[in-house]
């Protein structure tokens, strides 16, 4: 036990350098932040005060901060696993090492819950500044670390699978930006058609939107709850089996 845990930490650890490399290079601070922020004036200043939505300045913020929590998450964790196999020979240097495939898949998935964390406090700030306002409660965190740990995990499974990084702009932009536009980001799920409101049922980052948004758990957030939770064990444990079964 003792060992697993400190081979988790020595995967953090050393995600949390690369973080702090990262974080020291003012490009990657803004690529982070700048395309949410933007998102933020060009809707809540934009048509803000012509949207049928009480409190529109709110609704957006917790949209744009669920969005950029899975997108933050994903990215780092996906491109970071992605270039150390496919570029530095660093990821399969981490898997021969002495670590357990839980170890490994656990360190990069808190690190991209770190990561998405950061992304989301940036928001929260800026959101705060423009609108005034702090939407959140303890269920919204909660619902963060439930999301940022799922697309963290899937994060760990593209980067271990996708062959180059033109596979992973593809992922990016076919799946990863209709979901974050369709899943009750910028309005609610209940604008869209009846069939297509099923469709985004489907989708974790609609039900991660429902939590943050509720304030408390209901009865009628509850199946949310119960969705996101077995989404984020199944993809975390599919990771760990692929990890353990990892050839070239």
């Amino acid at each position: 036990m003792i060992e697993s845990l400190m081979g988790t930490y020595a995967v953090l650890y050393r995600e949390m350098l690369l973080f702090k490399y990262k974080l020291m290079r003012l490009g990657y601070v803004f690529y982070s932040i700048s395309t949410p922020v933007l998102y933020l004036l060009a809707f809540g200043l934009g048509f803000g005060s012509r949207v049928q939505i009480p409190d529109y300045g709110a609704f957006l913020i917790q949209g744009i901060v669920c969005m950029s929590s899975m997108m933050n998450s994903f990215n780092m964790v996906s491109v970071s696993v992605g270039m150390g196999r496919l570029h530095s020979g660093a990821f399969q240097a981490v898997l021969t090492s002495p670590v357990s495939a839980a170890a490994v898949m656990r360190g990069l998935v808190i690190s991209g819950i770190v990561r998405g964390l950061f992304a989301c406090t940036m928001i929260t700030v800026a959101g705060l500044a423009v609108f005034h306002v702090f939407p959140f409660s303890w269920l919204a965190l909660f619902a963060l670390i439930l999301n940022t740990a799922f697309f963290s995990s899937a994060g760990v499974i593209v980067g271990t699978l996708i062959k180059d990084m033109e596979d992973h702009a593809v992922l990016t932009n076919f799946l990863m930006m209709p979901m974050a536009f369709f899943s009750g980001t910028f309005y609610p799920v209940d604008f869209l058609p009846s069939w297509l409101q099923k469709v985004i049922y489907l989708l974790p980052l609609s039900h991660a939107n429902e939590l943050i948004r509720a304030g408390r758990l209901t009865a009628e957030t509850l199946p949310s709850f119960a969705i996101l939770s077995l989404l984020t064990v199944t993809c975390f444990t599919a990771g760990v089996i692929l990890l353990d079964r990892y050839s070239e």
